[in-house]
């Protein structure tokens, strides 16, 4: 006895066939996602493509079309497509990063005129952008208090929470860590700071210079809060990098989380190997 080969419509009207015999014990949902996801990998489904309709592919499988909507959630749950409502199901697109590297706090920037993420958002051909969330004087967490030596039992820690945006996409959640001892009094405790060099220029000023930096980065799923901040697709993790400046004289000065969108960051590294 032959088995039916599963086959879809794409919107050309020609059908994209399964190079495999499908398998009869293999859920008719994940047959017609294996179908779809091959066309997505062979560039049969472009980026930014429009998927067929639940009721296409119900009608192109001979399935019910819950059958259909669960391909298409299998689909979303591994990132290679995108709901919109009232538009259809579209494949996801590749944008350009914004590649933060060890280099981007380096003095030969500094005629440019732009902080570290502006000026790569700049080389994107992008349009980089803040919002300030908070601006607080508070009791440090006992990471914060072990990286920058700081007494937890006291509010020793100007905290400053912002989300970074390249054009309209959010892409960056970030909390900054500053002894209070360093901040009090200038502009660090203003939403724009004031001061041409952003942040390190004012740090500076206040004899911390950055002579080397520390930064661990990992991977994870977002938290509900960030996936709101950060408007994050289904399936998208965050890289959740912690950044310790540390200056002239050793001493740590400046602590700070970037959660970033994995979909639109990277990172990059070149340093010597001692």
């Amino acid at each position: 006895m032959s088995h039916p080969v599963a086959c879809c419509y794409l919107k050309t009207g020609r059908a994209l066939m399964s190079t495999q015999r499908p398998d009869a014990r293999q859920l008719p949902s994940r047959r017609i996602a294996d179908d779809l996801r091959q066309a997505i990998e062979t560039g049969e489904l472009l980026p930014g493509a429009r998927l067929p309709s639940e009721r296409e592919l119900a009608g192109q499988y001979g399935t019910a079309r819950n059958t259909a909507r669960e391909a298409i959630r299998l689909l979303t749950d591994e990132g290679l497509v995108i709901p919109e409502h009232g538009r259809g199901v579209f494949v996801r697109r590749e944008s350009p990063l914004i590649r933060l590297g060890n280099d981007r706090y380096s003095h030969k920037y500094r005629e440019s005129g732009l902080s570290p993420f502006l000026l790569e958002c700049a080389k994107q051909g992008k349009t980089g952008r803040f919002e300030v969330l908070s601006i607080d004087q508070a009791q440090p967490s006992a990471e914060v208090a072990r990286h920058l030596r700081l007494p937890m039992s006291e509010p020793s820690v100007l905290v400053r929470e912002n989300v970074f945006y390249a054009d309209q996409d959010p892409v960056h959640r970030v909390t900054t860590y500053i002894p209070w001892t360093i901040a009090e009094g200038t502009g660090l405790l203003n939403p724009e700071v004031g001061h041409p060099y952003g942040i390190h220029g004012i740090l500076e000023e206040r004899g911390h210079t950055m002579t080397r930096l520390r930064e661990s980065v990992s991977a994870r799923m977002p938290k509900p809060e960030e996936t709101r901040y950060l408007h994050l697709p289904p399936a998208v993790p965050v890289l959740d990098v912690l950044h310790l400046s540390i200056d002239q004289d050793h001493n740590p000065y400046e602590l700070t989380r970037f959660v970033m969108r994995a979909d639109l960051t990277g990172l990059l590294y070149d340093t010597p190997i001692e």
